[in-house]
């Protein structure tokens, strides 16, 4: 939120914590929570093919240049924020197959996201989503169950109520305090931790997905009214608010929402503060895309970090931009989300070039102060074609 909110006028940074850059380290307090970001939701085993000249036709087969595999679904989230160095607690179920120890280790040991609310579902295979990116698009395939519900515990096993909201996402036990939550939105399906989260005191930013009732009633979003900011793409926007322009969209929005946010695909994204009158028109930077799998997701996770710093909305939304940009370079949905090393070498090759990008040069002028706290963390995991990997001799131990 521009000049409101906890840090309004203060830019946020500070050393890296280990291997970490901490954005927020100005603005941390003894009273503050543990969690800057909770969120639920399913994990699903993501397998990416890439480098197809086109779609599959029926009937024939398909060589692919490219293949990775790595976490998906909310996995997506989760790892892009934990990337910008935000403390981030997600609720999930894992299968108890391979697949379910993969990603469980490389969102807890590998990104250090707070898994202590999820669980382990005994007989439950992991949900896997097959992934086809061609032309700048993709097709997906995805197979999977719901995950059980939770047998009743005996009252002196030490199960956490929250963890209830790892295979229920209605369910309106308390979700743990946190800074900012970050919710999907479903037409007509109640949320209740949602409510109980924001009378805590989170921030709630949300997406959407397809209304597949054809309704497009914004008073059929359970949640809306909790959100702090709520960030559809353009077709999304114009469908629920019956508009036929993606800026006259945002505009409507605010009239539900504190701030609208709506990506424009290859124009960028706009954004709208309906409190303060402000906007933002911020233009997508051009790249060469392999996998736009989770850009979305990497998107929200940009903007939601520049909220909890304090940043005016443009800078929010340029950097959201800039971290999808860079996502869309590697494999895979979460293993592509940048971390602060990408960052930071993005803009040095701005600035090493700043007579050819002079608008750009402006626009991300404030990263300047912000990656001067920044060390050079090793880079970040990648997808690769295949997991469990046996150590050889090759390999080391």
């Amino acid at each position: 939120m521009s000049g409101t909110g906890a840090g309004a006028g203060r830019r946020a940074q500070g050393p890296p914590q280990g291997d970490r850059f901490d954005p927020l380290a100005a603005l941390r307090g003894p009273a503050d929570p543990s969690r800057d970001v909770y969120l639920t939701g399913t994990v699903f085993l993501d397998i990416v093919f890439t480098g197809l000249d086109s779609a599959p036709v029926r009937g024939t087969e398909t060589w692919a240049r490219g293949m990775g595999s790595s976490p998906g679904g909310v996995a997506n989230m989760a790892t892009a924020l934990a990337r910008l160095g935000l403390r981030t607690s997600l609720a999930a179920a894992f299968g108890d197959d391979m697949y379910g120890d993969y990603c469980r280790e490389a969102l807890e040991r590998g990104e250090g996201i707070d898994l202590t609310l999820s669980r382990t579902v005994p007989g439950w295979h992991s949900p896997v989503t097959v992934s086809m990116a061609y032309e700048g698009e993709r097709t997906m395939v995805s197979h999977g169950h719901q995950a059980p519900p939770q047998p009743p515990m005996h009252p002196l096993q030490r199960q956490p109520a929250e963890a209830a909201t790892a295979y229920d996402p209605r369910a309106p036990e308390r979700p743990p305090e946190a800074r900012a939550c970050v919710a999907s939105l479903v037409p007509g399906e109640q949320q209740e931790w949602i409510a109980t989260a924001a009378r805590a005191g989170s921030r709630i930013f949300a997406d959407v997905g397809w209304d597949d009732t054809g309704r497009w009633d914004l008073a059929a979003l359970p949640g809306l009214e909790h959100c702090e900011a709520f960030l559809p793409n353009a077709v999304e926007a114009m469908r629920y608010t019956g508009t036929d322009c993606p800026r006259a969209a945002a505009r409507a929005l605010t009239r539900h929402v504190p701030v609208a946010v709506v990506t424009l695909g290859p124009e960028g994204a706009y954004a709208v503060d309906g409190r303060t009158g402000e906007t933002a028109d911020v233009p997508a930077i051009a790249v060469e895309a392999l996998d736009p799998t989770g850009a979305g997701d990497v998107f929200m996770a940009g903007f939601v970090m520049g909220s909890l710093a304090g940043w005016p909305l443009p800078e929010r939304l340029a950097f959201a931009g800039l971290t999808a940009a860079l996502s869309v370079q590697e494999f895979g949905g979460s293993l592509s989300a940048p971390g602060w090393a990408e960052v930071a070498a993005w803009w040095r090759h701005v600035r090493a070039y700043a007579d050819q990008e002079p608008e750009t040069l402006r626009r991300y002028a404030f990263l300047d102060a912000l990656l001067a706290g920044c060390g050079r963390p090793a880079p970040p995991a990648r997808a690769v074609p295949t997991i469990g990997f046996r150590p050889g001799p090759e390999r080391g131990n």
